[in-house]
């Protein structure tokens, strides 16, 4: 039965990028023979060409296919069950997230590797951009903050990772020798990478590393954002890009992994939690909708487009198969992720409470064939992503810190960042930081998509495709931070509540200045 579920859910997916993704792409109209800000504005820093499509589909893919879809999915599952989290991943990535993702890279690429702030400034208003980057960049402190937390958790219980998921970062600088010094084949490039990503694994396994002392979480944090200071200010094709591309091919392995397992033995459905509407998560309405973020739609997803991947992309013929396309993979993840909790570990040891944990044990369940390897693997594939969309989300928030602050200096611009950002982290709250994660990220999606409706108005396109989405996602997001903040107000932590007020605040700033340019604009 689960197999069959699993198919139906695939061609629900395909079908999606074939017939919805096809009139997306004509409503706003590719010109493959327009030149792009890559070529245009080519830098050799921030603006470098991927050399095929496939680069920079990898990087994309992995940079927004983080530890969102892992850890939101497993979430979504204990708290609501297995039927809403399924329904919502398959209907909000088709109508909302993959449409999100195609127009901000879309618009980015048109607007000569805009920001999405600056393109909301533009098409908006001064104002509105300052709110929204006001809100960009509190919301991307607290997904370093939160991923770094994450990963500095797995090294500690899982020490087997480090060595693989570390060891990845010399390999990526390698590789991105080979591609872009050297210019050797990508094809054999590729092929040597992902023979040291092999090597790492088995050299992992064999050479735990574990920090001594009671300080270890502290160590780590300092560690990790040290590597996101120095990835974020070197030249993207250097070492994010090569490590982005590599990391993706941990996951489309996995993804295959655990499809043969689901395809080849059949998991009976029975038994699994199916539904329910309250949990300690908080109302299936609508805290679910933001705790799975990045499986359905994500607001990160635009910063990525339109900080990064925009200004990688060769060719506008590009664009649907890596915003689209990398929308619906990811949501094969996320459905990947619920069918191996569900349906392969129904019911979780006593005594397993980390999300993490508990999806390598899914995994493992259904991916049978890979013996007690699988639980290990799934690891270093969660690993792997949350280093790529910690830096990734690290130069992005440079970026933005150059736009809101004027500081022009990387290093000094990168250094705040960390710094703010180190503070969330070492308060080692990540869980509760969780859904203001969520939250704050699908108001950016809300943002984000009415930003595009915008774009679409002033070239008189079908803004509604764009819009309706905007309006659910707003009212989900502004709804669900009120309740979280109540439940933080109530609870004493007032961190936590005034960081949940201030992102509320911005957002309903920023959702008035769309909402007076839009309605004179239809007037």
């Amino acid at each position: 039965m689960s197999a069959i579920l699993f198919i139906l859910v695939l061609l629900c997916l395909g079908a999606g990028y074939i017939f919805y993704g096809g009139y997306i792409t004509k409503v706003f109209g590719i010109n493959k023979d327009r030149k792009t800000p890559a070529h245009s504005k080519h830098d050799g820093v921030d603006y470098v060409p991927a050399k095929n499509w496939l680069v920079i589909f990898g990087h994309h893919f992995a940079s927004i296919a983080g530890a969102g879809p892992i850890i939101g999915t497993v979430l979504a599952y204990l708290w609501w069950g297995w039927l809403g989290a399924l329904i919502w991943i398959v209907l909000g990535t088709i109508f909302m997230g993959a449409v999100h993702d195609f127009a901000s890279v879309f618009i980015s690429v048109r607007e000569n590797g805009a920001s999405i702030g600056q393109i909301a400034q533009k098409y908006v208003s001064k104002r509105a951009s300052i709110f929204f980057l006001a809100f960009l960049w509190f919301s991307l402190i607290i997904v370093i903050a939160v991923f770094a937390a994450i990963c500095a958790k797995s090294f500690i219980s899982q020490p087997k990772v480090v060595v693989s998921s570390l060891g990845l970062i010399p390999v990526a600088v390698f590789l991105g020798i080979l591609i872009y010094r050297i210019k050797l084949n990508i094809f054999l490039s590729t092929a040597i990478g992902i023979l040291f990503l092999v090597f790492l694994i088995m050299l992992g396994e064999r050479f735990p590393l574990t920090l001594p002392g009671a300080n270890a979480y502290t160590t780590w944090i300092v560690v990790l954002l040290i590597y996101a200071f120095f990835a974020s200010v070197i030249p993207v094709n250097m070492l994010l890009q090569p490590r982005d591309y590599l990391s993706s091919f941990l996951l489309f392995f996995g993804i295959g992994a655990a499809a043969f397992g689901i395809l080849s033995r059949p998991l009976p459905i029975g038994g699994a939690k199916l539904f329910s509407f309250n949990s300690p998560g908080g109302l299936m309405f609508p805290v679910m909708f933001i705790t799975i973020a990045c499986g359905a739609i994500s607001g990160f997803h635009s910063l990525v487009a339109s900080g990064t991947t925009s200004k990688q992309i060769s060719s506008e013929r590009d664009i649907k198969r890596i915003g689209y396309g990398s929308m619906v993979l990811e949501a094969v993840l996320a459905v990947i992720v619920l069918f191996s909790v569900a349906f392969g570990l129904k019911n979780i040891p006593q005594g397993v409470s980390e999300p993490a944990e508990i999806f390598s044990l899914g995994f493992s369940s259904v991916s049978y064939f890979l013996g007690d390897q699988g639980s290990f693997i799934a690891l270093v594939i969660l690993n792997a992503f949350i280093l790529t969309t910690l830096d990734t989300a690290t130069r992005i928030t440079r970026f933005l810190t150059h736009e809101m602050f004027g500081l022009n200096n990387k290093w000094l611009a990168t250094g705040v960042v960390i710094l703010f950002a180190g503070y969330l982290a070492l308060l080692d709250k990540w869980q509760l930081l969780w859904p203001i994660f969520g939250a704050s990220n699908q108001l950016v999606a809300g943002g984000a998509l009415v930003v595009a409706s915008s774009w679409l108005l002033a070239k008189g396109k079908n803004y509604k495709i764009t819009f309706i989405p905007a309006v659910i996602m707003i009212f989900l997001s502004i709804f669900a931070l009120g309740f979280k903040m109540w439940e933080f107000f109530s609870k004493g932590n007032y961190i936590l509540t005034g960081i949940s007020a201030l992102l509320i605040i911005l957002g309903v700033l920023g959702v008035y200045e769309f909402k007076r340019l839009i309605k004179c604009r239809i007037n």
